[in-house]
């Protein structure tokens, strides 16, 4: 349950930490502020203004008369009480209101111990002043004292000037944070950018010494991973010429003989071995060294349709949404080539479909076939296996039509993956993230 409140981003997580002690902090001082301080000064001024009705009341009664009651009146004026006494007055018969604030519980309080009078104290009907009716022997003491001499305006702005600054200091993390993510987030779209075989430039090592460092070691691995594909794809480049020459020789040699069955049996195993090299060659490759560029790829499963149409296959086309992304054409048309030619290898129909869902493209590649049975769909995807335990090259080819396919989908960030086909046969369902 905390998990799902918590927020998922660095950033988000980052200021939380910093936040989330301030904020504890501010919680506590603003209750010791409260318990203590805001609940003892106001305590004081309440019993302040109680002592001064109860010194009013004990000089009226010990001085009576009109002409004293005046004066008395008069210098209460001065500690910032305005009383007015009505003579014969009788408080309503009532039990007073007392509010659930700390100035109603103060003030009521003070005022029973210290005046020790029936009284009705009024707190919320006027913004500026108190008003308090205190019954006497011979009448009605009417008081107004102004709120703020029961009231200290410090809690106020003590509150204010925490939440000023809390606010000061979230703000000051906040844009600090958005410095450090930053360089990460950087990284991480370098990362994934190629992972996906797209274009990478270096990342600019900046930020914490951490991030720093993870920079420079990402520059280091691309460098090297670079300069390892170069080589192998130079390397292989010798090995084709290589291994193209001396076949090349073998089949004019035979050309020269003439024919027979053996000669035709030779003629059979060099083209089989001129197509196995050309595959071999192909996965080693992985056409890595293409350049990605932005591509309809609709246009190239059209360009799929169309060649396997004009071998014969029967196979269907349907497209939805823009499919424009960043490809590498000729080998992601060699992945869909290679699916659709063992599809065709084993099935009478083949239904092609591709939609885009948000920032998915999804391609599904069904057939009629016989189908691969369950626990088998992933090991087809391995090198050079084959469900057909001969080697014979028309029944079953190289055993490495699904692995490219496979490794050209993985280069472009996507997955691929064997599921059975609703025409019973297999359906090849392709994931490319946009």
């Amino acid at each position: 349950m905390i998990k799902r409140l918590l927020p998922r981003t660095f950033l988000g997580r980052s200021v939380m930490i910093i936040v989330t002690p301030l904020i504890l902090v501010q919680v506590v001082s603003t209750w010791v502020f409260y318990d203590r301080h805001w609940d003892n000064v106001t305590k004081r001024l309440a019993n302040a203004v109680a002592g001064e009705i109860s010194m009013v009341m004990f000089t009226m009664s010990k001085i009576p008369g009109p002409e004293h009651r005046a004066l008395v009146l008069q210098a209460a004026s001065y500690a910032g009480l305005r009383i007015k006494f009505t003579k014969d007055a009788i408080l309503p018969n009532i039990a007073p209101e007392i509010g659930n604030g700390i100035l109603d519980r103060r003030l009521s309080k003070a005022l029973a111990e210290r005046v020790a009078r029936p009284f009705h104290m009024d707190t919320w009907s006027d913004d500026r002043n108190v008003k308090i009716r205190v019954q006497l022997r011979s009448g009605i003491l009417d008081v107004v004292v102004s709120r703020e001499r029961l009231f200290s305006s410090t809690t106020y702005i003590f509150v204010m000037w925490m939440v000023g600054t809390s606010m000061v200091m979230f703000a000051i993390a906040s844009v600090f944070m958005r410095n450090q993510v930053r360089p990460i987030r950087r990284l991480a779209l370098a990362a994934e950018s190629f992972g996906m075989g797209r274009d990478s430039p270096d990342i600019k090592p900046e930020g914490a010494t951490e991030i720093r460092v993870a920079a420079t070691a990402f520059n280091l691995m691309r460098e090297r991973i670079q300069r390892s594909i170069t080589q192998r794809t130079e390397m292989l480049a010798g090995v084709s010429h290589d291994l193209r020459t001396p076949l090349t020789r073998m089949k004019l040699e035979l050309a020269m003989l003439g024919d027979g069955k053996e000669v035709n049996d030779l003629k059979s195993d060099v083209a089989q071995m001129e197509t196995m090299v050309e595959e071999y060659l192909a996965f080693a490759r992985g056409e890595s060294t293409e350049t990605v560029v932005t591509r309809d790829i609709g246009t190239i499963l059209d360009d799929v349709a169309a060649g396997a149409r004009r071998e014969g296959a029967d196979i269907s086309l349907s497209r939805d949404g823009d499919l424009t992304m960043p490809v590498r054409p000729d080998a992601f048309r060699r992945g869909i080539t290679n699916l659709v030619g063992n599809a065709m290898r084993y099935a009478d129909h083949v239904v092609i479909q591709s939609r885009r869902d948000n920032d998915v493209i999804e391609i599904l590649i069904d057939d009629d076939g016989p189908g691969i049975p369950p626990e088998e769909r992933e090991e087809v995807f391995q090198p050079f296996y084959r469900l057909d335990s001969s080697r014979n090259l028309e029944t079953g080819g190289t055993g490495l039509g699904l692995t490219i396919a496979k490794d050209v989908i993985r280069s472009h960030g996507g997955e691929l993956r064997l599921e059975e086909s609703p025409a019973g046969g297999v359906r090849a369902r392709l994931r490319l993230p946009v």
